[in-house]
């Protein structure tokens, strides 16, 4: 589902009519009959008057409900962690940092491919 969809099925799950959404959040009606048409985009501060309003993060009018999570094979790793003492998390988290950085510089420093002629 993309935004402006996930806008107007959160705004109607919420039992929000596009006037009392319009009042309540301080946003021009216009302005979010334009955003659940997708010919706009709102702000920073729009999303986040909208996800006040909505009673949601502004992850949940940006992503679909799985876009952010992790896969099930790390969920699972990641629930073990969560028992860890503080101690251990933060090794894990500094293990977690070093090695993400470390790919992202490969990426970066990588030239890109050249398509085959």
């Amino acid at each position: 589902m993309n935004s402006p969809a996930r806008l107007v099925t959160l705004r109607k799950a919420k039992g929000y009519t596009l006037a009392a959404l319009a009042e309540t959040s301080g946003i021009h009606v216009q302005q979010i009959k334009r955003y659940e048409l997708g010919n706009a985009q709102p702000s920073v501060e729009v999303l986040i008057k909208l996800a006040k309003t909505l009673a949601v993060t502004t992850d949940a009018l940006l992503f679909n409900e799985d876009e952010r999570a992790p896969s099930d094979d790390l969920a699972l790793q990641f629930e073990a962690i969560a028992q860890f003492l503080e101690k251990q998390k933060q090794t894990v988290r500094a293990l977690l940092e070093g090695l993400i950085l470390k790919h992202q510089a490969r990426r970066w420093n990588t030239p890109p491919r050249t398509a085959a002629r």
